[in-house]
């Protein structure tokens, strides 16, 4: 017992530090899936940072992030993430007080390259696996962030490919952000009433 209570203070006492090492807020927190983010900052990368205003939910429930290769738009995804996990699990975070999360039921994630020599797995295998898998779990409730959606494969088919994954996510009405370089993704944003580019 009182190992359980010292570990649950140190928990405590913990999430306290950390919030006052960066100036953390609790932000306003609502079940019905709209994410606004004021000035919000990476909760790991140091003062550096930019802080990012986001905001998914009121208007359109996917959104696509384009732009050129400097790290940038997986940095919003990450941060989208961290943060949306952070409040969750109860941590304040740096961002301005008009700040509102939602919590989720789910949130999947497919970032990176998990090629697989050993399974003969490839780039773009790798990730229609992963979709593939996030597919049959995803509900309602689910935060989805996809970098470079679509990638790996030959341009026209990659493109076509994600632009029928994400309408498939839609019509499951997943909160969705994806990033992607393919024109054919954009222009589906732009005409899609509920998607943002």
């Amino acid at each position: 017992v009182n190992i359980d209570l010292i570990s649950l203070y140190d928990m405590i006492f913990a999430k306290g530090k950390f919030s006052k090492s960066m100036d953390g807020i609790a932000p306003k927190v609502n079940d019905h899936g709209t994410i606004k983010l004021v000035r919000c900052r990476h909760p790991l990368l140091s003062g550096g940072s930019v802080p990012l205003d986001f905001e998914i939910g009121d208007r359109y429930r996917s959104l696509v992030i384009t732009g050129p290769n400097a790290g940038g738009k997986t940095v919003v995804l990450k941060t989208v993430g961290l943060i949306a996990l952070a409040v969750m699990s109860g941590f304040h975070i740096a961002a301005d007080a008009s700040t509102e999360v939602a919590v989720f039921d789910r949130m999947f994630v497919d970032i990176g390259d998990n090629q697989s020599l050993e399974n003969a797995l490839s780039t773009f295998s790798s990730h229609m696996k992963n979709i593939a898998e996030i597919m049959r779990q995803a509900n309602r409730n689910t935060l989805l962030l996809f970098d470079e959606i679509g990638s790996g494969t030959e341009p026209n088919e990659g493109a076509a490919l994600a632009i029928a994954i994400l309408e498939e996510f839609y019509q499951m009405g997943c909160m969705t952000v994806a990033t992607t370089h393919y024109g054919e993704i954009k222009e589906f944003s732009e005409r899609h009433p509920d998607f943002m580019n």
